[in-house]
């Protein structure tokens, strides 16, 4: 559990590193190369803020056998809530790119990861 844990939290922490830092290397996955200023709050604000939020959460899961099968439900339901909109996108928009095909995969498996590890947790 504590292995399933620390991965997704690393991916969480290196994702929202990435995003505060370099906000445009993010977009630029989606076909969108430059930024306004906004645009680079706002993707500090819901990658890099959401990410590392993510990674201290599942620390404090860690850390409080108390807080943890609730703290991993959570984060768990947010990254499958993550995947349902990248398949309502689809539907809607009949198509999507090799990135959000990539980030699909990525939250139902770091989800399936913390299901997993839910269930050695309770």
């Amino acid at each position: 559990m504590t292995a399933l844990l620390a991965l997704v939290a690393a991916f969480f922490l290196g994702m929202g590193l990435v995003a505060l830092c370099d906000p445009e290397r993010v977009t630029s996955l989606f076909g969108t190369d430059e930024l306004t200023i906004d645009g680079r709050n706002e993707v500090r604000a819901v990658y890099g803020g959401f990410g590392l939020a993510m990674a201290a959460s599942l620390g404090v899961a860690l850390a409080t056998p108390a807080l943890r099968a609730g703290v991993i439900a959570c984060l768990a339901a947010a990254l499958i809530g993550m995947a349902f909109g990248r398949v309502v996108s689809r539907v809607i928009d009949g198509s999507a790119g090799a990135h959000p095909r990539l980030f699909l995969g990525v939250e139902l498996a770091l989800s399936a990861m913390l299901l997993a590890a839910l269930r050695l947790a309770v």
